[in-house]
């Protein structure tokens, strides 16, 4: 059918002719209304970008004199922000002349690399860039379900633990009511 024939019929029937597909031969065009196929089209895009899933980069920054508890600390959120699946960057920055012992923060990112290997992936090894050690880590969802799994089962044993300890308490106080 010929572009003039279909515009007429379109017209005919108060729609309007909207081309479909441009890139293939012939091109496909459709007899529609086009304010409700451009809502319709809007709609789709608006839930297919609420269903797509963004990952953030999180940043985490590091001097090669940070200490032992400071380093802990700062892990322990690189590894909240990894369980709750955002990509981190983990960064040792030198400062003036830190830059001359490269070793001392090298050691620190594969300490850092060790403390998030139960948890994280590695993108690729660390690197330095001008004056910054980095090192990009993404959440491993298998490693990450399975020490969600451990964490659970070790709150279970806490918890008949405590269970037992409640108990053997009580115990100990209707003993020491009878022996009075």
């Amino acid at each position: 059918m010929t572009n003039t024939e279909a515009l007429r019929i379109a017209i005919s029937r108060g729609m309007d002719l909207v081309e479909i597909s441009s890139a293939s031969k012939p091109p496909v065009c459709k007899i529609v209304d086009y304010g409700k196929f451009n809502y319709e089209r809007q709609k789709k895009e608006k839930l297919a970008k609420k269903n797509q899933h963004v990952m953030n980069i999180k940043e985490i920054r590091f001097n090669p004199n940070t200490d032992t508890h400071d380093i802990d600390f700062k892990t322990k959120h690189l590894r909240q922000f990894l369980i709750d699946g955002h990509k981190v960057k983990a960064y040792v920055m030198f400062k003036g002349r830190m830059i001359t012992h490269p070793e001392i923060g090298r050691k620190l990112m594969d300490d850092i690399v060790e403390k998030l290997n139960d948890i994280a992936k590695l993108e690729s090894p660390p690197r330095m860039e001008g004056k910054q050690l980095f090192a990009y880590f993404l959440p491993d969802k298998v490693k990450i379900q399975s020490y969600k799994d451990s964490l659970k089962k070790e709150k279970k044993a806490e918890n008949k633990a405590d269970k037992k300890e409640v108990i053997s308490e009580e115990k100990n106080k209707t003993d020491d009511k009878e022996d009075a």
